[in-house]
């Protein structure tokens, strides 16, 4: 059993993780290479690639998932750096998420956002009993590494583009504080893998009101400054994280017995 840490953009070009294994996982989805962290125990999953190669249409999303249930995950913990829509959410603090807005059930490539592509052994209905995070892991988190009590609210919308000002005025009028191109199906696919998760982003740009898009000298510097903020969280997740309770519920349907 470890803790998981999915990580993003603001980390996949850069060697501040320490000594890190390089561990390749077969999965139902194809193999997933894994970073663990020989200090914790704990597993990282770089979601574009080390280095980054996977725009976020491109990412394995299902096997990324089996992966992380195959190296016994008890705790997951997705980080994001993302837009920000409401002005009152500071830039570069960690924050948690509360909930989640994901209009389509879908992955990039069309397909349905479930593990479960196939009759198997196990399936299920995912239900949202207390949410897509785990509240116990989000308070405990939140305690350890003094982050906001405020709980933000996510936006998933598929990449790899970015949303025009009009789709980001829409977006903050649905109530979401944040958005971002990932994290979204990840939430999905590990509650219907029974994996606690829980969600923590960094805003590192305005995206309402917007006054154009940055450059990308810009863009690299703000994930730098995500980075900054996010990475001593990181370590204390790998090496601290407990064991809970799943507070969501995958529902079977019981098979009937032969006569």
């Amino acid at each position: 059993m470890s803790a998981c840490v999915i990580l993003g953009s603001a980390f996949a070009d850069h060697d501040t993780m320490g000594l890190l294994e390089v561990r390749t996982v077969p999965t139902p989805a194809g193999e997933v290479v894994l970073h663990r962290d020989r200090k914790t125990g704990g597993h990282i999953l770089f979601r574009h690639g080390r280095p980054h190669r996977w725009l976020p249409n491109q990412i394995p999303y299902r096997a990324h998932a089996w992966a992380l249930r195959a190296v016994g995950c008890h705790a997951l913990l997705v980080t994001s750096s993302v837009g920000v829509m409401d002005p009152t959410v500071p830039l570069f603090v960690p924050h948690l998420l509360g909930d989640l807005l994901m209009l389509d059930n879908r992955l990039p490539d069309g397909s349905a956002c479930t593990v479960f592509t196939e009759p198997m052994d196990g399936q299920g209905h995912l239900v949202m009993r207390e949410g897509p995070f785990h509240r116990g892991l989000g308070a405990w988190l939140a305690e350890r590494c003094e982050l906001p009590e405020r709980r933000l609210e996510f936006l998933y919308v598929q990449g790899p583009r970015t949303k025009t000002a009009a789709e980001n005025r829409l977006a903050r009028s649905l109530g979401a504080h944040v958005n971002s191109m990932t994290l979204g199906p990840e939430v999905i696919l590990a509650n219907e893998l029974e994996l606690p998760t829980v969600g923590v982003v960094v805003g590192h740009k305005h995206s309402v009101p917007t006054g154009g898009a940055p450059d990308a000298e810009d863009i690299a510097a703000s994930l730098d400054r995500s980075q900054e903020a996010t990475l001593a969280l990181v370590h204390t997740f790998l090496a601290e994280a407990p064991r809970v309770e799943l507070g969501n519920e995958l529902y079977r349907f019981e098979r009937p017995e032969a006569p």
